[in-house]
């Protein structure tokens, strides 16, 4: 994934300074089209062909504008975009995770949209989508796609075995060493990534922080409780140990989607590439549940998902063509072709027509979204994970203890959120 990264970095780095228009693109002319940039930070390969496709229709409607993409890869957009709103070259939408867009909007980087064309529906959004997309009472995004995690399983390999979907992380343990013994195959694997094992905190019922008290959770007893359990399931018959390498996520999907892991926990956004492998040329093996409860009983996943936001340093004309744009991307019709080509979650009730509501992924996934998770409204709460996302490989890894581990996220996040106490 980061191959060649010194030389391409700079590459993208010179590409994306061209292209972060924010609102002064010279190619306008005074008779001519508004053109404006997006930034999309969806997958490359399965998500933005469908987008591409929505602009040409987009432009096609609406001749007096302009659209020009961009695909940024998710896991740098932000720092990206921090950098260029910040230089005032921002692109004039981006697609920001909903965990983004409080913070930029707390640096006034988001033009907030209630009352414009872009919010024109809003009542036709699901609410609490609305309210993630909330900071200090306004509205800086329009929910474009919802998402949690869930624990996908090859069915097949789950009859084989004679087990069935885990309730408990208990139960996941049993089940993968019966799938290994009965099939040859590990039975899970899993991931190192802090927003993946946030589910294991949710199952304890804690968080990384409390937001409502102002008071740093991330080191107390529920927590650890919770990541002890995370790493008790890189070891042990059936359960795939820890990768920790840069490639770990490419490494499990594809183990997955081939028939060489039974079961991972996943996204949506993974749909489509699920059903590309060999595993799943028969999409009716794909099973989906609902994560694995903790010993409080409670089982859920973040609730995730992705924004389009306007840039407030963008002149007056680029951001009402760019809310003219989120307009239409965000709309019932647009939402519904997202939803059927890339299996991905709509944010508005009437985006779910029949044929949406038969897709097997969206179904699936729809049933395990009641007990996905909102995130507290704390702008900062997104940027907690970059420190365990440094800690947890080198605990799975076995190159710090876990206590270590988690006191060096602590002092980390006491950084990031110095008013909260410990």
């Amino acid at each position: 994934m980061r191959r060649g990264i010194a030389a391409t970095a700079l590459v993208a780095s010179f590409a994306l300074a061209a292209t972060a228009c924010g609102g002064s693109d010279s190619g306008d002319k005074a008779d001519g089209p508004v053109t404006i940039t997006w930034w999309d930070t969806s997958n490359a390969t399965n998500e933005a062909p469908t987008y591409k496709a929505l602009i040409k229709d987009f432009e096609a409607a609406n001749k007096d504008v302009k659209v020009k993409y961009v695909n940024v890869q998710f896991d740098q957009a932000q720092n990206k975009f921090d950098t260029a709103a910040g230089a005032s070259g921002a692109p004039d939408v981006l697609r920001s995770e909903v965990g983004w867009t409080p913070a930029f909007a707390k640096k006034g980087y988001f033009l907030p949209l209630d009352g414009t064309e872009a919010l024109a529906d809003q009542a036709k959004f699901k609410s609490n989508l609305i309210e993630q997309a909330k900071y200090d009472g306004k509205t800086y995004g329009v929910p474009l796609v919802t998402d949690t995690l869930a624990l996908v399983y090859n069915k097949q390999l789950f009859a084989k075995a004679g087990v069935e979907a885990p309730k408990t992380w208990d139960e996941l343990k049993a089940a993968a060493a019966t799938i290994k013994s009965k099939t040859g195959v590990d039975g899970y694997w899993g991931s190192t990534q802090a927003y993946y094992a946030q589910t294991f905190l949710y199952g304890e019922g804690t968080d990384t922080v409390d937001a409502s008290a102002k008071k740093i959770t991330v080191n107390s007893p529920a927590a650890k409780k919770g990541y002890g359990t995370w790493l008790s399931l890189f070891s042990g018959k059936g359960l795939h140990k820890a990768d920790t390498t840069a490639d770990a996520y490419a490494h499990i999907q594809d183990a997955f989607v081939n028939g060489k892991v039974a079961a991972i926990i996943q996204g949506p956004w993974e749909i489509t590439n699920f059903y590309k492998g060999s595993a799943f040329a028969d999409k009716s093996n794909l099973g989906i549940a609902t994560v694995p409860a903790g010993s409080t009983g409670k089982a859920g996943a973040p609730t995730g998902g992705h924004n389009l936001s306007v840039y407030a340093g963008s002149d007056a004309a680029h951001q009402k063509a760019a809310l003219k744009f989120v307009n239409f991307m965000t709309s019932a019709k647009s939402q519904s072709t997202i939803a059927l080509k890339n299996s991905t979650l709509p944010t508005r009730d009437d985006a779910y027509t029949d044929q949406v509501k038969a897709d097997p992924g969206i179904a699936g996934y729809g049933t395990v979204l009641a007990a996905a998770q909102p995130r507290p409204a704390l702008p900062e709460y997104s940027s907690l994970w970059g420190p365990l996302d440094t800690e947890l490989p080198k605990v799975a890894g076995g190159k710090e203890s876990l206590d270590k581990g988690l006191s060096n996220a602590e002092t980390a996040i006491t950084k990031l959120v110095p008013d909260f106490s410990k």
